[in-house]
């Protein structure tokens, strides 16, 4: 079966006022709908076309296929991103909050650093709280590159396309992080990456 939309895991106006109904129709029916599309084209007929998008992610890179590449990547990201977000407070779980004392000193410096990680990125991308073995890091990918198959185990992303904050923050990407970290971050969605050996799977 071909790539699907997977549906939010939230109503469309459960993110607001941080990020809007407005923001999520655009952002899920217009940018993420448009790679799924793209992805299901350039793989019809072929050997992939009925594969999980993260083969696909896997193939493209490995045979450097840089427009199946970047949608397909894109999709995944997508996707990931829906679920690291939460309208409901959540806290991250003891083995989780543990690594965050140890690596950070508490949550509070860890959501500053994702912050100060996200403006300081230049242009499009995105900004991810992994795991590398048992440390926790936070990277940044630009443009369509994702935290999957590299040697990072992903926990939680943000999502530094303008089309994800402009409508509700303008340019303002640091009030949009600030917004985000400090109300919407899934930590439950994180606390299972986290505590799994298994990578989150795009269906």
């Amino acid at each position: 079966m071909a790539v699907k939309l997977i549906p939010l895991p939230y109503p469309v106006e459960a993110l607001q006022p941080v990020v809007s109904a407005e923001t999520l129709r655009l952002h899920l029916g217009k940018h993420h709908q448009s790679y799924v599309k793209k992805t299901n084209a350039a793989t019809s007929g072929s050997t992939l076309e009925d594969a999980p998008v993260e083969q696909i992610i896997a193939t493209a890179k490995r045979t450097r296929n840089d427009t199946l590449f970047n949608n397909s990547a894109q999709v995944w990201n997508h996707g990931f991103y829906w679920h690291s977000l939460s309208p409901e407070p959540t806290r991250p779980s003891k083995p989780l909050s543990d690594a965050i004392v140890r690596q950070f000193g508490s949550l509070p410096k860890l959501r500053t650093a994702l912050v100060e990680a996200g403006v300081a990125h230049f242009g499009s991308g995105w900004v991810w709280l992994v795991r590398d073995g048992r440390t926790l890091k936070i990277v940044d990918t630009h443009d369509a590159e994702t935290a999957i198959g590299q040697k990072w185990h992903p926990l939680l992303v943000i999502d530094l396309w303008e089309h994800a904050y402009y409508i509700d923050h303008k340019n303002e990407r640091e009030a949009y992080l600030k917004a985000v970290t400090a109300k919407l971050l899934n930590w439950q969605f994180a606390s299972e990456n986290f505590e799994s050996d298994a990578l989150w799977t795009y269906a």
